[in-house]
């Protein structure tokens, strides 16, 4: 039998195991936040909807990221550095590989990066990669500042490649068509079941990135391709 003392402490002890285990609370309204980022979209998520969900209340929302913009930028850029990244480096591969560039190869070496995330639960996974997806074709302002003043480098290199790889195009024709590119791709993968009104449920799944891929990657490399 447990002494007295040690039937006191015990149930501490338990509840300091079971605290320790939770995130801490910056990480859990970012959670919160990008799970319900992705389910409704930014103008239809409250802070009040997101407060309630990580169970803190509006001063630690306050506290952590300022404002409702400045938390939606957070939990965009605590992903976005590592996919970025990701992409450069394939890129780097495919220019360093002695290989000609191809458009095929360019918007596989995006495509690989989108894959390896929606496949790591602890990056984001799918969730983040839909968020990427239906941030960046819903227009945020804010956030598409950000990114372009930070990433800007992702942004010339791709430009520059993609006018390597399509030599015949003129550099406006070359934006133009990484414009409707990575629009289109990054559609695909918001997961907007759109699809659906063109084809049988169980045969189209805008969520399955695998199937995604299958079906993107003709589809933007043709039209990339395509002669004017």
């Amino acid at each position: 039998m447990m002494d007295k003392a040690t039937q006191l402490i015990t149930p501490i002890k338990v509840q300091d195991n079971m605290e320790a285990n939770k995130p801490d609370t910056a990480t859990r309204i970012l959670d919160v936040a990008e799970r319900l980022f992705v389910e409704h979209g930014f103008e239809a998520t409250s802070l009040r909807m997101i407060t309630q969900q990580a169970e803190v209340n509006l001063a630690a929302v306050n506290y952590h990221f300022g404002s409702k913009d400045a938390l939606f930028e957070s939990v965009f850029m605590r992903r976005i550095g590592p996919f970025v990244a990701g992409c450069l480096s394939e890129l780097d591969a495919a220019e360093q590989s002695g290989a000609t560039l191809t458009a095929e190869t360019l918007v596989m070496s995006f495509v690989r990066p989108c894959l390896a995330l929606s496949r790591d639960p602890a990056r984001g996974g799918a969730l983040f990669v839909r968020l990427m997806s239906r941030t960046l074709v819903e227009n945020h302002r804010l956030l598409r500042e950000a990114l372009s003043q930070q990433y800007s480098v992702f942004v010339q290199r791709y430009t520059a490649a993609f006018q390597r790889a399509l030599p015949q195009f003129a550099a406006d024709d070359i934006a133009w068509r990484m414009h409707f590119a990575f629009t289109v791709m990054f559609n695909a993968f918001a997961g907007n079941d759109v699809l659906k009104i063109f084809g049988r449920s169980q045969v189209v799944n805008a969520r399955d990135p695998e199937l995604i891929v299958k079906h993107l990657v003709p589809f933007v490399v043709a039209g990339l391709s395509a002669p004017i």
